[in-house]
């Protein structure tokens, strides 16, 4: 039996976790300004000046069909155990795992749907230690925790900043399948008197 393509949309928020995907195949925009921390609304974009170290926010649930994870591997990671279900059963993992690239590919959609920064200008820098801990199987459901870690305003460039958040990623089990540390340029809180 096929799955339906659905798109996957934080919980709390006002769009149905299982919403189907539009006529080009594409998810609804979940919203500018929505939070991922509680799916609540959000006043305003936040800056490098709003933050805290240890804010967090939440995303997923995510969930994981055999058809996605062959779909994607087939166009960007074609290797057996993501791609074919009888080399995949005899296979060290005994079953199709997905391609970490795939994990990756949905955790970063999941951060710009939820958009916890509204609308505020974002530049990834860096990704540091990149680790896939745990296979990600179908049917598996993914939840993320997106921590801030550092924040180092710029001295040659005060509108600007670095954010270091540590992004960790579990199944429905607790277990964590991907974790990462993430560097990203964030304007500050521009000078409205100037």
């Amino acid at each position: 039996m096929a799955h339906a393509r659905v798109c996957v949309i934080e919980a709390g928020t006002s769009m149905d976790y299982r919403r189907p995907r539009n006529s080009h195949g594409r998810c609804p925009a979940a919203g500018p300004n929505r939070a991922a921390n509680n799916g609540a609304p959000m006043s305003k974009s936040l800056f490098l000046d709003d933050l805290q170290v240890g804010q967090q926010w939440h995303g997923g649930p995510i969930e994981m069909t055999e058809a996605d994870i062959i779909r994607f591997a087939s166009e960007y990671d074609p290797q057996p155990m993501h791609i074919d279900t009888a080399a995949a059963a005899n296979g060290r993992f005994g079953g199709i795992i997905a391609s970490g690239w795939h994990v990756a590919s949905v955790v970063m959609r999941d951060f710009v749907e939820a958009a916890p920064f509204g609308s505020t200008p974002l530049l990834g820098l860096k990704i540091d230690d990149l680790t896939w801990r745990v296979p990600v199987r179908p049917g598996d459901v993914l939840r993320i925790t997106r921590e801030v870690v550092d924040i180092a305003r710029s001295k040659s460039k005060p509108d600007r900043g670095v954010l270091t958040m540590r992004m960790t990623v579990t199944n429905q089990e607790g277990s964590v399948v991907m974790a990462f540390t993430n560097l990203i340029q964030m304007p500050t809180r521009p000078d409205i008197d100037s």
